[in-house]
């Protein structure tokens, strides 16, 4: 999906992220499953953390080492397919992060993803992630939303679910910039914005409805 401007990158943590840091524990070594440009994997590793990021693609990799130079941290950054990791074989995490990922994967290849997170984490190994909600908000609905019922059953299956609950995921798109071309492209793309009743966070850029999901590994 070719998006007119890329909406995952905020240029810092995702927020939701950055609270569940505050309030959840992270434990080493971390795994940032589909880390994109890196923000988040940055954030943990400056808290001390040993953090493998893991994405894709080469490109937004780059990106991701560059920042982290720039930040003064360390982060192992590997360009892997999610539902298949064998780029970390002989790897154990004890907690894994997803932000925006799952969402992005098709029915088969989450199971596949579920299975392979189970594979590279120990026992009793802490699953965080954050994904796009299905039903979103009219007035910013996301084309890739997921049900509750689709993280139990799919997570479900290797994972004990200790936690789901609603939560807001944010977007790089500033509402009041986005120009009237913008919001017909991604309305191509399955995606709506209404720049007059679109939520928004508190730096003003377009957000909607999203899911926490907390398991444990068994």
């Amino acid at each position: 999906m070719a998006f007119p401007v890329i909406p995952w990158d905020l240029g810092e943590p995702q927020p939701a992220v950055v609270e569940l840091v505050r309030e959840a524990e992270f434990r080493d070594e971390v795994l940032d499953a589909g880390c994109g440009l890196g923000d988040n994997a940055i954030m943990l590793a400056g808290r001390g953390l040993r953090v493998t990021g893991i994405d894709c693609s080469p490109t937004a990799l780059d990106s991701a080492r560059k920042r982290a130079a720039a930040a003064g941290v360390r982060v192992d950054f590997v360009q892997a397919d999610a539902t298949s990791l064998t780029g970390l074989d002989g790897r154990r995490f004890a907690t894994v992060l997803d932000s925006a990922l799952y969402h992005c994967l098709g029915d088969d290849d989450r199971h596949r993803y579920v299975a392979e997170l189970h594979r590279v984490t120990e026992p009793e190994a802490h699953l965080h992630l954050v994904c796009w909600a299905e039903g979103s908000s009219p007035a910013a609905r996301h084309p890739m939303g997921v049900s509750e019922s689709n993280l139990r059953t799919t997570v479900g299956v290797l994972w004990d679910i200790r936690e789901i609950r609603a939560t807001t995921l944010s977007t790089s798109l500033v509402r009041d910039s986005l120009t009237d071309q913008q919001i017909d492209e991604f309305r191509q793309l399955g995606a709506t914005i209404d720049r007059d009743l679109a939520p928004v966070d508190n730096k003003g850029r377009v957000s909607g409805p999203a899911w926490y999901l907390h398991a444990v590994r068994r």
